[in-house]
C-alpha cells in the first residue's frame, strides 16, 4: 500500500521544486525560480520548508561578490 503523501507536499511549489530535484542533482535559486516562474521571497520560503523537513539541502555561497543559493 501506498504511504499518505506528507501534506508539506501538497504545496504546487512545493512539490514543482522536489519534482525538478529530482530531475537533476543540485539546482541554483535563479533556475528553480526561473523554472517555477515564483517570485524570490516565495521560492526562499519554500526552499527553507524543505529543507527544515529534511527533504533538501541548501547549500549558500559566494561566488566572487555574489551569494549564491543551491538546493539538492
Amino acid at each position: 500500500m501506498l504511504k499518505e503523501l506528507n501534506p508539506l507536499l501538497h504545496s504546487q511549489l512545493r512539490l514543482g521544486i522536489m519534482s525538478i530535484l529530482l530531475s537533476v542533482e543540485e539546482a541554483d535559486f535563479v533556475y528553480l525560480k526561473e523554472k517555477t516562474q515564483s517570485t524570490a521571497g516565495n521560492l526562499s520560503i519554500q526552499l527553507d520548508k524543505l529543507s527544515e523537513a529534511g527533504y533538501i539541502e541548501v547549500e549558500k555561497s559566494f561566488v566572487g561578490k555574489r551569494p549564491r543559493t543551491s538546493a539538492g
